[in-house]
């Protein structure tokens, strides 16, 4: 699968994911351990960009780009990203794209290379607390 990176979002990233850098396009709605966001509202709606410190074996479709990143998503996502898939500016922030429109215009940029991961417990508190703010 390919995701073109629009050179507008390449200068904004340009000092937040380093070059050659591991990541990960994910769903920001609850379904993965990056993710405390929970909800209905966000399935399918809400994503991220992951910067982490080495390949999450979850993660296992490669996102060819013209960045230079090395760049994955996980098989449930797939379903979620079409054709024509990009990353452009979008007013102070970022947009996933696809041919069919806009994915998510406000694309966020998650750094984990030095976050410890919360338990299942703790996630779970945390996307209850969220979940009733956000749908």
């Amino acid at each position: 699968m390919k995701i073109n990176i629009k050179d507008d979002a390449q200068a904004y990233l340009a000092d937040k994911i380093p070059a050659g850098s591991q990541v990960i396009l994910t769903t920001d709605d609850g379904s993965n351990k990056y993710s405390s966001l929970g909800g209905s509202c966000a399935i399918g709606n809400k994503f991220q960009l992951v910067i982490l410190k080495a390949a999450d074996p979850n993660f296992t479709i490669e996102l060819e780009n013209n960045a230079g990143y090395d760049m994955h998503a996980a098989p449930a996502d797939e379903v979620y990203l079409g054709n024509g898939l990009n990353i452009a500016r979008w007013h102070s922030g970022l947009a996933l794209k696809d041919d069919s429109g806009i994915l998510d215009g406000a694309l966020s940029v998650v750094d984990w290379r030095n976050v410890s991961p919360e338990t299942e417990a703790e996630r779970r508190e945390a996307m209850k607390t969220i979940g009733t703010k956000i749908c």
